[in-house]
C-alpha cells in the first residue's frame, strides 16, 4: 500500500487561477524550486494531458544543477492534477506526486500528496519544507496574476 505525506495550504485565488499557475510554464518557471532557484523557460517542456512529458532543470545558486523529468498521469481541470516526478531521469520512472483543488469561500485549498517510498523521516521533512516554500512563491505568483 501506498503510504503519502501531505501538505495542504489555503491559497487566497480561484482555483482556475491557482491551476494556472501550476501548469502554464511562464508561472511554473516562478515558482519552482522557489525564488532562489532559476528554472529556465526554455529548458521547460509541460504537456499538461495524460501522458504528457514534463521536463525542467534547476540552476543551484551554488552553480549545480537539477534535472527533472515525469509525466503527467491524470489532468481534471481546474480540480486536480496527477503526475510522476524524478530527479533521476533515466534511472526512475518517478514517483506519483498528487495535486488537488478546493474550492472554498476564502479562495482554494491546495493540497499536495506525494508518494513516501523509501524516503527517511528526514527527507520527508526536507520535501515538506520544500512544497511549503513552492507554495510561498505560488501565492506570489498568484498576487502578481491577481494585480495584473
Amino acid at each position: 500500500m501506498t503510504e503519502y505525506f501531505t501538505v495542504t495550504r489555503t491559497l487566497h485565488a480561484p482555483r482556475e487561477l491557482v491551476f494556472e499557475a501550476l501548469t502554464k510554464p511562464e508561472h511554473f518557471a516562478v515558482w519552482f524550486g522557489t525564488a532562489a532557484v532559476e528554472v529556465p523557460q526554455d529548458s521547460l517542456t509541460m504537456e499538461v494531458r495524460p501522458g504528457g512529458a514534463f521536463r525542467a532543470v534547476m540552476l543551484l545558486p551554488d552553480g549545480n544543477r537539477i534535472d527533472w523529468a515525469g509525466e503527467y498521469q491524470v489532468v481534471d481541470p481546474p480540480s486536480h492534477l496527477a503526475m510522476t516526478l524524478t530527479d533521476q531521469p533515466g534511472d526512475d520512472t518517478g514517483l506519483p506526486v498528487l495535486f488537488d483543488l478546493e474550492e472554498t469561500g476564502d479562495g482554494t485549498v491546495l493540497t499536495i500528496r506525494q508518494d513516501r517510498s523509501d524516503f527517511t523521516d528526514e527527507q520527508v521533512a526536507a520535501t515538506i519544507a520544500g512544497y511549503n516554500a513552492f507554495i510561498d512563491d505560488i501565492e506570489d505568483v498568484l498576487e502578481t496574476l491577481q494585480t495584473a
